[in-house]
């Protein structure tokens, strides 16, 4: 009589999965505080709000969902996971902080062709400094082993990001006035965006290997691409306990030209004076490699300005 056949050989493995939750338990409480209620396992993820209650007179719940893109090809290409997890958490709390919104629970999401619980090991630890950043609890997740969705060797990485503002701290850039003034805080690089055009002149057009050092860069190229989204929340929420921040423009997908304008009121432009920083090497050489048109590149890449605050 034969075996028969299981889930695992339909290419789910539930042992892989039980040991990659086994690896990252440990990490994940260490980014647990006295408000989360649940450990990993639950069907739900409970997180008590009796300390939000008494500190927000009218607390406003601020919520966002995104992924690192194909930041994750350059990852596998590298056989590098162990920050991508960070440009995950960082990407969505900067998202809520523009809101100005302080994180207080974080979800991910991890889906694979097939699990391999050092992967996913690299992934979470990642994700779990990242939080431990920003005091933010990663009070749940899902790890999916799909296969037939991906190809071998691909994953996505997704993350979902709660936060809280009092109502009347609402960031919402309806305050802006012209002569106000516009401050860019700086990148580590290219943060999560523009990725596909990045890799489509480094690797497609220039060809060349993401090992690769670059003398211009300092390092390899894929180090040079895979630095880590700048997690502006401690500095930033601070800074609101002193000074009115009008509006605030997290530079993602759109670049400077496209983000900046979604903060501003109808009646209001920004000059952007792009002598007033120095745009980092790693936007240089894909400009030049590419010959990639200069407003392209204010569309697509933050140009080293991860975050505008208009004062």
């Amino acid at each position: 009589m034969s075996k028969g056949t299981t889930y695992k050989d339909s290419g789910v493995d539930i042992d892989a999965g039980n040991e990659s939750i086994k690896r990252v338990k440990k990490n994940i409480h260490s980014t647990f505080n006295s408000s989360v209620l649940t450990g990993i396992g639950t069907f739900g993820a409970m997180y008590d709000l009796s300390d939000i209650i008494k500190t927000y007179k009218k607390p406003v719940l601020v919520q966002s969902i995104d992924s690192v893109g194909t930041k994750l090809v350059v990852a596998n290409m590298a056989s590098f996971h162990k920050t991508i997890g960070i440009d995950m958490v960082a990407h969505s709390c900067n998202d809520i902080l523009c809101q100005g919104a302080r994180p207080i629970t974080f979800l991910d999401y991890i889906a694979v062709d097939k699990l391999d619980p050092n992967h996913i090991q690299d992934v979470v630890d990642g994700i779990c400094e990242g939080c431990r950043e920003a005091d933010l609890p990663l009070t749940g997740g899902e790890l999916a082993e799909l296969p037939g969705v991906y190809k071998e060797g691909e994953y996505d990485l997704v993350g979902a990001v709660s936060g809280v503002v009092e109502k009347d701290k609402i960031i919402d850039g309806s305050k802006i006035a012209p002569g106000d003034a516009v401050l860019g805080l700086a990148s580590s690089g290219l943060h999560t965006n523009g990725f596909s055009l990045a890799r489509n002149v480094l690797f497609n057009i220039k060809k060349l290997n993401v090992g690769q050092y670059m003398e211009e860069l300092e390092c390899t190229l894929g180090e040079a691409l895979l630095k880590p989204h700048m997690n502006y929340t401690r500095p930033v929420l601070s800074l609101l306990d002193e000074f009115d921040i009008k509006g605030i423009a997290h530079i993602t997908g759109g670049g400077l030209v496209n983000n900046i304008p979604r903060v501003l009121p109808e009646n209001c432009q920004i000059m952007i004076s792009k002598d007033s920083w120095k745009i980092p090497v790693i936007f240089q050489l894909i400009q030049r490699f590419g010959n990639v048109p200069e407003d392209d590149m204010f569309k697509t890449f933050n140009m080293g300005i991860g975050l505008v605050l208009v004062v």
